[in-house]
């Protein structure tokens, strides 16, 4: 079997700004919903039999406590941030295992299901359904691979690489040194992409980097002023590879099975005619006949 787990957070704000405007029977905007829902229907009509979805049933995470900047629900349109929680509903709704993050993120519940998936030998491969670069450091070879709806794009280890110009293993530290301004960190000085691909290439983590340029065994522009602003933000750079992080160990599922489609909820008649959406619940009712 292969196992799908969505980003559903990222897939609202996808759709958000790409479906039209709609409204719900009481004047709600939820096209943002529609166009998820409507999205996890196709990856059923394709064949998909298991999936997770995980939401940020809240912005903020216990990562706004180790820093001060980290992002928040300001600046996010009150339209789309009200859509959060129809959504975790109508998933539910449509049968659907959904994860709502409070204390942790979406990512991390991504993360500790896929962990979890790939520890199961009947599952050939996990899908993380997302082009969240946070995500790439839970690729594992080609058991364990990110994969971007939108672009049709599947990115295994080598594809991680290939991309960042660093495995899996170091996306944390990567990101710790260039920042995420998604995420609201800033990384350290004068670290960009490229320096810090080719020094984490060779030393695969921060720690094992040395606080003297002199004796870094990889040649970057600058290393003299790279290496002293690292010495410099030590603190800092410890704090930004904690955010960057991903938990593993939430309590996702307690057995793959528990993510196998069986079908809508009764409720899901009265979800779909609320958002006017009635032929999602006849799409869903063929779907959940074929598998009787």
């Amino acid at each position: 079997m292969n196992v799908f787990l969505v980003d559903g957070t990222y897939e609202l704000f996808r759709h958000y700004f790409a479906v039209p405007r709609t409204s719900d029977v009481e004047g709600n905007e939820v096209g943002a919903v529609r166009g998820v829902v409507g999205s996890m229907l196709s990856l059923l009509e394709d064949g998909v039999t298991h999936i997770g979805v995980a939401t940020d049933h809240v912005v903020e995470s216990f990562r706004n406590q180790l820093w001060d900047g980290y992002k928040t629900g300001r600046g996010v349109e009150p339209e789309l941030l009200q859509q959060f929680q129809p959504l975790e509903e109508a998933l539910e709704a449509l049968g659907l295992v959904v994860w709502k993050e409070v204390e942790c993120e979406a990512d991390d519940a991504l993360a500790s299901a896929a962990a979890k998936a790939s520890s199961d030998n009947r599952v050939e491969q996990v899908f993380i359904c997302t082009p969240d670069k946070d995500l790439a450091q839970c690729v594992d070879g080609r058991r364990v691979v990110q994969f971007d709806r939108r672009t049709a794009t599947v990115r295994d280890a080598v594809g991680i690489r290939a991309k960042f110009g660093v495995g899996p293993e170091s996306i944390p530290d990567y990101l710790a040194l260039t920042g995420d301004s998604a995420d609201g960190f800033p990384g350290v000085r004068g670290w960009g992409a490229k320096s810090a691909a080719v020094v984490l290439s060779r030393y695969v983590h921060i720690e094992n980097i040395p606080a003297n340029a002199a004796d870094w065994d990889v040649r970057v522009r600058g290393a003299d002023r790279l290496a002293r602003n690292l010495v410099e933000a030590h603190d800092s750079a410890k704090v930004f590879l904690d955010l960057a992080t991903l938990r593993k160990t939430l309590k996702v599922f307690t057995n793959v099975d528990d993510l196998r489609w069986a079908g809508p909820q009764p409720k899901f008649f009265d979800v779909c005619g609320r958002i006017n959406a009635s032929g999602y619940f006849r799409r869903a009712q063929a779907l959940a006949a074929e598998k009787v």
